[in-house]
């Protein structure tokens, strides 16, 4: 076996030099001047060279000598291998006879009894000025030094720089390349000061960097260079308009003749040949490139990309179980900005995990970045068994060259997934999961804004919306504080009432008199005639003597009677009652009685007594006065709020059904026409807000977002669409620190509305209060000084949540915010587009703080503390 393959190894080695054929090279240089001998040469490789050579020069050159053969042949040992080469050149001098382009005829030889033949080669031959012949090693600015030694100067068609562009008119984002080159024809050995251009406004990328400075000849004009590339770049602009390239400079150190002083010696010519050092400094011209922005109505699969692209889409595995890891593919390739392209966005199936996009760039070397292909891996793991399909990756770049957005597409990709070991997974469940179910997390899928608010709010007029010191405010304070009076005057006069001996007896005679008149009842049940009428006649004299405060040697009908008059009781009423009275008396020595006559005498004296309890009462005449001025006060705020909170609710609905169908524009109408009835509130600005989200003018949904949290800072579905709104806009500003202890306030303050702030408060007032009110009417010590401390810490916080409640109210009426609402803007170092400076650039959706305005043009500053001016119109305030 091993013989075979050494036959084998042995017949491929003889069957390769049997095929391998020798051939002619040509050297010579493919540009010379008219005035100049140069050199071509022919070269044969191998051991295998002929003896001689055929060639002729055709009629454009003039055969000054050759051939000239020579042979060389070298060895090299690496490991222990030795390697042998050899080659034969036929070396020729020419001389041009006229300027043109002329192709040299091709040489051959015969090597072994076949006939080689060499490769043509062009020569373009430019006329020259000056006359003096040159060698073909000599460089087009040797003839130039003796002129430069004469006069002590470098002219600057000798020595320059030049940048050159690939093109001068592209859009945004679309390559050229930018290269930087040294034109010389004097002695050039060594550079200082090398300054290159900066490209600002440009992504820009390095090509070529050369360490060691290589001349070749170039044509400029008529003329005959020595050309150094020093720096080749891509460039893509990043801004649309006229784009200028800063000039590159650099200092030449220039190696001229020095005069000769000539002593009159035949030696002068050979031992005086000196050199100096001349510097000199050269730059390129500014350049400007204009760019045109890229036409709207880019597509939403728009990648960034310039140029023309095609797209491709593979797996990485075939076959996959669940939980197995793999790969999907993207790559896009072809000419344009290939650095500049944005991942495609991919929709995989639900219940797969999918891990940041990793991307591999690779660039063609012949073209640097203006060509090459950019491959985005999405990894991913199912989770679930099934058969899936990966729709479609779109994918849409500007074709420069046809002026119009084009969209690839790849196929749907369909993947089968196995059901896979969950066992492996399992592990780490919990006991109480059932055997084969892996438990996990609800993870996103992907990320928005939070839905509109579909019931309709309470609509009010611009500065009759907060709680906070409205009428209503006031009037519900005043009535709590006149309530706390009333109730301190009431509490007093109860004590002052208690600490009566007389009245208490009045408050007590209806009590004492049912008492009496229950005992009297189950002496008539009992048929006690006596023990009947002895009882009912001490209900009507203790009733009397109690309520009228009369001693029992005052009971005389003639003072009951004054008495009851005198206490607003009718003369009718006081007859009755004493005529019951005399009837008790009369009964009371009497021996016996009919019952009915009882039963009427117990049921009169029932009423007379409930009638002159009524009658002897007093009317309430402060309480009554308060309630009527709660009343009057209730009923003048009430009108407020009910007018406020009327609004047409069709507009709002119509709003709400256009927003769910997914018309944003027909949102928008009906929710600003609202705004336009000079309504607002904070549902109906985050509603705003999110249909111009939807509509993609992001700028206007920061704004009604602003506005919606100004109104109310509590509100959280404002503050997240907020904070999602502000990932879409370019200005990114980082938020100068500041006090922690006014972070802690501001948190505290937007954990609540205004008007949740002004209720509360009114809550404390009302507590500190009724502690006050303890505190003031309370005998026991303890309990005093529970009613003080309490009345004192419910003041405080009172005061606190009615200074949050106010300084939300101040600061959704205080205009000094604003939001950006043009594409882009320069902010100015004063006000006055001619007289002054720009400083940096804002862009649509950025929140300004405004601090003054002169005429049409206002004062910002940003989160970092920079200043500046912008025109008026540029701004929209919160």
């Amino acid at each position: 076996m091993l013989k075979k393959i050494l036959s084998a190894a042995v017949a491929l080695g003889l069957a390769a030099q049997a095929f391998a054929q020798t051939e002619i090279k040509v050297q010579a240089p493919s540009l010379v001047s008219d005035s100049e001998q140069f050199n071509v040469t022919f070269l044969v490789e191998g051991e295998n060279a002929p003896s001689d050579i055929e060639w002729e020069p055709s009629d454009a050159f003039t055969l000054v000598w050759g051939p000239q053969k020579g042979s060389s042949t070298s060895i090299s040992i690496i490991n222990g291998k030795r390697t042998k080469s050899s080659q034969t050149t036929f070396t020729y001098v020419l001389m041009p006879r006229r300027a043109g382009t002329f192709q040299l005829p091709a040489a051959s030889a015969r090597v072994k009894g076949k006939t080689i033949v060499s490769g043509s080669h062009s020569i373009e031959v430019v006329s020259s000025k000056n006359s003096s012949g040159q060698s073909s090693s000599a460089s087009p600015g040797q003839s130039r030094n003796r002129d430069i030694a004469s006069s002590g100067a470098i002219d600057d068609s000798d020595l320059f720089l030049r940048l050159t562009l690939s093109r001068s008119k592209v859009v945004v984002g679309e390559p050229i390349t930018a290269t930087l080159k040294l034109y010389s024809r004097v002695s050039v050995a060594g550079f200082e000061d090398v300054k290159f251009p900066s490209f600002n406004g440009f992504w820009s990328q390095e090509l070529q960097a050369p360490k060691n400075i290589e001349f070749n000849r170039e044509k400029v004009g008529d003329e005959i260079y020595d050309a150094a590339l020093l720096r080749s770049y891509t460039l893509i602009p990043q801004q649309s308009g006229a784009i200028i390239i800063d000039p590159a400079e650099m200092v030449c150190q220039v190696m001229v003749r020095a005069p000769r002083t000539s002593t009159g010696s035949i030696f002068d010519s050979f031992f005086q040949d000196d050199y100096r050092t001349v510097r000199k400094r050269i730059s390129t011209p500014a350049l400007t490139l204009r760019v045109s922005p890229l036409p709207a109505g880019a597509p939403g699969s728009f990648g960034g990309g310039v140029g023309q692209f095609r797209i491709s889409a593979s797996l990485s595995r075939d076959s996959l179980k669940t939980h197995d890891a793999a790969s999907l593919k993207i790559t896009v390739s072809g000419k344009g900005n290939v650095s500049m392209l944005d991942a495609p966005k991919v929709s995989f199936p639900p219940d797969f995990d999918v891990y940041d996009v990793k991307v591999t760039e690779n660039s063609d070397k012949t073209q640097g970045r203006l060509s090459g292909s950019k491959t985005f891996e999405y990894p991913f793991i199912p989770r679930s068994y099934g058969s899936f399909v990966i729709p479609p990756v779109e994918y849409s770049y500007y074709d420069s060259s046809a002026g119009k957005y084009v969209t690839l597409s790849t196929q749907e990709i369909p993947l089968n997934v196995a059901r896979g070991n969950e066992s492996e997974l399992s592990s780490a469940q919990t006991q109480a999961s059932a055997p084969g179910v892996l438990r996990k997390d609800v993870r996103d899928l992907g990320s928005d804004i939070r839905f509109i608010v579909t019931k309709a709010p309470k609509l009010v007029s611009g500065g009759g919306r907060f709680f906070v010191l409205s009428p209503l405010f006031w009037g519900l304070a005043a009535a709590l504080l006149l309530l706390a009076v009333l109730v301190y005057l009431l509490a007093r006069r109860a004590s002052a009432l208690r600490s009566d001996v007389v009245a208490s007896r009045g408050r007590a005679a209806t009590k004492m008199a049912r008492r009496r008149l229950s005992k009297a009842a189950s002496y008539l049940s009992e048929n006690l005639y006596s023990a009947f009428y002895e009882e009912l006649h001490k209900a009507l004299l203790g009733f009397v003597s109690d309520k009228l405060g009369m001693n029992a040697f005052d009971l005389s009908k003639e003072n009951i009677s004054e008495r009851l008059i005198a206490s607003s009781v009718s003369e009718g009423l006081a007859g009755d009652f004493l005529s019951l009275l005399e009837a008790c008396e009369f009964a009371r020595y009497s021996s016996s009685g009919d019952r009915s006559e009882m039963n009427s005498h117990y049921e009169k004296s029932v009423s007379v007594i409930s009638a002159l309890d009524s009658a002897m009462k007093r009317k309430p005449g402060k309480s009554a006065g308060a309630a009527l001025a709660l009343t009057l006060i209730l009923a003048g705020a009430a009108p407020c709020a009910e007018a406020a909170s009327a609004y047409p609710d069709s507009l709002w609905n119509a709003g709400v059904t256009a927003y769910t169908g997914g018309n944003w524009n027909e949102a928008l109408q009906a929710w600003s026409s609202l705004e336009s009835l000079g309504v607002a509130a904070p549902e109906l600005y985050y509603n705003l807000g999110n249909a111009f989200f939807k509509a993609e003018q992001y700028g206007r949904a920061i704004l009604n977002y602003e506005r919606a949290l100004k109104l109310d800072p509590s509100f959280k579905d404002a503050s997240f669409n907020l904070a999602y709104a502000n990932e879409f806009i370019q200005d990114r500003i980082e938020t100068v620190p500041e006090f922690f202890l006014k972070t802690w306030i501001r948190r505290l303050r937007a954990g609540l509305s205004s008007d949740a702030w002004a209720t509360i408060s009114l809550v404390l007032f009302a507590l500190a209060l009724a502690m006050l009110l303890l505190f003031l009417l309370s005998k026991t010590g303890g309990v005093r000084r529970s009613g003080f401390y309490s009345s004192i810490v419910a003041f405080l916080l009172f005061v606190l949540s009615f200074a949050c409640a106010l300084s939300q109210k101040n600061d959704a009426t205080r205009a000094d915010s604003a939001i950006v609402m043009v594409p882009v803007c320069s902010v100015k170092s004063s006000p006055g587009a001619d007289s002054s400076k720009d400083l940096f650039v804002l862009h649509e959706g950025t929140k300004v703080v405004k601090t003054d305005e002169v005429g049409e043009w206002i004062s910002i500053e940003i989160a970092d503390g920079r200043r500046g001016w912008l025109p008026a119109k540029a701004l929209e305030t919160i």
